[in-house]
């Protein structure tokens, strides 16, 4: 495979778009607005520079990989003459189902769809399309040209020998792809949520303040950064889509959304995205300022 199209210029896409251009592929960046598509070409420059002065790439290099980038306002435009559509739009449900149904009559019969999903069910968004065999997820982490881990996950239907082709594509990215069957949250956000949730949960009865939390799960637990930031980072909003997708998925009461993350997000208050959640982000990222009083709504 040579030819790819991702599908959405968001931080995950714009980040996978990055990654694949970066190694060789000639990659279509779709978006439904041309300002986020020049947002995320602007991202990836920016990205690249950072690499140029840190010096793991050369000036060479991150001219070869804008060159490989084109972005499309038109999905039909943006997946022709692909082998591979990888979709990292929004955390929701109906949009995806949606995007896979419109991409199932777009494209041959024989291109593969990956889905960046943090949490929904490949089987459910495969049975949209006439290929389930062909429907697999590939869970970027965030900062995707940072994160080492892919998580691959197969579909009720998806064949051996697409799994094949989708690991060895994600090793050709220098990733470490990582096999998993189709349950809610796959391995990474089953286990990575409910603790988030769970340090929300410890912050809203009282328990200790946001910094109290993150510093002792750094400094007690060898974390890099503390759950609470970790949410922020990764958007408020989206914690919550995955808690109620386990939630659903699971129906046991442990996977319920914390009420102060419901509160949160219903408020706009979504992290970094939003310059506000546990902590303040508009004076950027290198002092953290906790939010004012929002543990007390």
């Amino acid at each position: 495979m040579k030819n790819v199209a991702v599908i959405g210029a968001g931080t995950m896409g714009n980040g996978i778009a990055h990654v694949f251009a970066q190694f060789g592929y000639n990659v279509s960046l779709i978006d439904i607005s041309q300002a986020s598509l020049d947002k995320g070409i602007a991202t990836i420059t920016k990205n690249l520079d950072r690499q140029v002065a840190k010096e793991s790439i050369t000036e060479a290099d991150k001219t070869a990989t804008l060159n490989n980038l084109k972005t499309f306002t038109s999905m039909e435009e943006g997946v022709k003459n692909v082998e591979l559509v990888v979709e990292a739009a929004t955390e929701n449900v109906d949009l995806k189902l949606k995007i896979f149904a419109d991409l199932d009559q777009l494209t041959a019969p024989n291109v593969i769809l990956a889905t960046n999903t943090s949490s929904i069910s490949i089987t459910k968004i495969a049975s949209v399309t006439s290929r389930p065999d062909k429907v697999i997820g590939m869970h970027f982490m965030n900062p995707v040209p940072v994160m080492k881990l892919v998580e691959i996950i197969r579909g009720y239907s998806t064949s051996d020998e697409v799994t094949n082709l989708i690991m060895e594509t994600s090793r050709n990215l220098k990733k470490v792809p990582v096999e998993v069957n189709d349950y809610p949250g796959f391995v990474a956000n089953r286990i990575l949520m409910p603790m988030i949730n769970e340090a929300i949960i410890t912050l809203h009865e009282g328990v200790a303040g946001v910094e109290e939390i993150d510093t002792v799960m750094k400094l007690g637990m060898a974390h890099p950064m503390g759950p609470l930031q970790l949410a922020d980072f990764i958007g408020l909003d989206v914690c919550l889509a995955i808690m109620e997708v386990l939630f659903e998925g699971f129906g046991n009461p442990k996977y319920a959304p914390c009420p102060l993350l419901v509160n949160m997000v219903t408020a706009g208050k979504k992290g970094v995205k939003s310059g506000e959640g546990f902590y303040s982000w508009t004076h950027g990222t290198k002092d953290l300022i906790v939010a004012p009083n929002f543990a007390k709504k």
